[in-house]
């Protein structure tokens, strides 16, 4: 072993053990935001992990032990189907998350965790999946969505939020952003610059099989995914439609498409990566920040339908592994259903596609992308003594 990889090797070790606090938004179910911060806390098994919300059971026991603090809304009999009724009590209740005193904190932030504030630290590192999207660039749905007498003092909370977001980025130290699109935002509304790391995905769990006579829609049921109108798009293109996820949309949906589309609500995985595997194709509806079911498709072997735009233009290569639509146009979707020839994919070539997104390169770049960090604060007094 060469000595520069094994001073990286070494560098690696100091920044797992160096990292003692981690932080995520809310820990209810295992989405892609929580699987990806599973593969933070493996990076530092020793760290301590914070969240504003805690349910043991929904998610899988993955940090069973770890959880060393939640907010004081956790007394609540609130979970998954109602936290968001919370929304404009949670920054607060960010900022008085007790973590202790950790001299390097890493937050995993959709909305409230990057704000934060350990009693001392020397480095404050946050993952963002996405700026708080209610109160930035799916603001508008959001006020549509709400009841018209409510929705001036749903904009003015909405105001309050961001502006709180705003101000708690600029008291993080380093900025990672899980895709461009995520970077381009924090820039556009936070004004910070990031760094790139897509988020892990364990693409090592899917098989190829032969595909089936339907389209496969993954993710939760939620205005800005979209189903809806993927759905209209399939019922004109005439073709079966089966979607996996729950959410607020999905009764509305099972009334409108129940029959003509299957609603398989949630389904473990090895169900997922079984149907992924026999679907014609994984349509993504909405722009998604990164889209991890996009490279789980990849991953089983199927092409992915989804937005020139957002994750699905960093994951998936038009006309190779799948194929893109304007964002917004579903006309162009009802085509695409009606008239590619899904058959013409390569699966294995498809598979091999995804490997670049493995949790071992993940953990890799995020260790390095740490150590850096450190090497950099270590630096710093002597650097600012030399000026």
């Amino acid at each position: 072993m060469s000595a520069s990889v094994a001073a990286y090797g070494e560098a690696e070790t100091q920044a797992s053990a160096a990292v003692t606090g981690l932080v995520h938004d809310y820990l209810l179910v295992m989405r892609g935001a929580e699987r990806t911060f599973a593969q933070i806390a493996a990076c530092f098994p020793k760290s301590r992990i914070y969240t504003l919300l805690y349910d043991e059971r929904r998610t899988q026991g993955l940090f069973e032990g770890r959880v060393a603090g939640t907010s004081m809304l956790q007394r609540l009999p609130v979970r998954q189907k109602g936290f968001r009724r919370l929304v404009t009590l949670l920054p607060a209740a960010t900022e008085r998350l007790d973590l202790g005193d950790h001299d390097v904190v890493i937050s995993s932030s959709s909305a409230f965790a990057h704000g934060v504030r350990p009693r001392s630290h020397k480095l404050h590192i946050c993952y963002c999946h996405s700026p708080f999207r209610y109160a930035w660039h799916e603001r508008e749905r959001a006020i549509r969505e709400c009841p018209r007498p409510a929705r001036p003092l749903l904009d003015r909370q909405l105001d309050r939020i961001g502006e709180w977001s705003r101000t708690a980025a600029h008291g993080v130290d380093h900025l990672i952003a899980n895709s461009r699109i995520t970077q381009e935002r924090i820039m556009d509304f936070w004004g910070r610059e990031s760094t790139v790391l897509h988020p892990p995905v364990d693409v090592g769990r899917f098989k190829i099989k032969q595909a089936e006579d339907f389209f496969l829609i993954v993710g939760e049921l939620v205005p800005h995914k979209r189903v809806t109108e993927a759905l209209l798009a399939a019922e004109r293109a005439d073709r079966r439609v089966k979607v996996v996820g729950t959410g607020p949309s999905l009764a509305r949906l099972r009334r409108r498409f129940g029959s003509r589309v299957e609603f398989l609500g949630r389904v473990q995985d090895d169900h997922l990566a079984d149907l992924m595997a026999r679907a014609r194709a994984l349509v993504v509806a909405g722009v998604e920040e990164f889209g991890i079911a996009a490279v789980e498709s990849l991953a089983a072997g199927r092409p992915v339908i989804g937005p020139d735009v957002g994750g699905t233009a960093e994951t998936v290569v038009d006309g190779r592994t799948g194929v893109s639509f304007p964002a917004d146009d579903f006309d162009a979707l009802a085509e695409i259903l009606r008239e590619v020839d899904f058959d013409r994919f390569d699966p294995p070539m498809l598979q091999s596609s995804a490997q670049r997104f493995r949790p071992e390169v993940f953990r890799t770049r995020l260790l390095r992308e740490v150590a850096q960090l450190l090497e950099a604060e270590r630096d710093a007094p002597a650097l600012a003594a030399a000026r």
